[in-house]
């Protein structure tokens, strides 16, 4: 089993910056495909980014494209989103998840990771 926490959400302002982190306890994540994936109300949850389980690869949803970085430090079992230029569209509940098939190609789609955090919320005042 993997338990992941997520942090570093909260209120900021459009253009503003926040970085997320998702920690994991129970397993190593070096052999985890980490993603990032996030909730508006009233929508389903999307995905927004992937990694490798080496970090060497990396994946973005268009919205996110340019704006957005993951990233991870296997030795200290962290995936991170780094968010920059945030806009109001932006506001969501942030998930990590995991996905141990670690070898395929990045997946996009939430039923193909295993485990998720519980949330954190980032919200983008304009």
């Amino acid at each position: 089993q993997v338990q992941l926490v997520e942090s570093g959400g909260g209120l900021v302002q459009a253009g503003g910056s926040l970085r997320l982190s998702c920690a994991a306890s129970g397993r190593t994540l070096s052999r985890y495909i980490m993603g990032w994936f996030r909730q508006a109300p009233g929508k389903e949850r999307e995905f927004v980014a992937a990694t490798s389980w080496t970090g060497g690869s990396t994946y973005y949803a268009d919205s996110v494209k340019g704006r957005f970085t993951i990233s991870r430090d296997n030795a200290k079992n962290t995936v991170y989103l780094q968010m920059n230029s945030l806009k109001p569209e932006d506001t969501a509940v942030y998930y990590c998840a995991a996905d141990s098939d670690y070898s395929r190609v990045l997946p996009t789609s939430e039923w193909e990771y295993e485990y998720w955090g519980q949330g954190t919320q980032v919200t983008v005042s304009s």
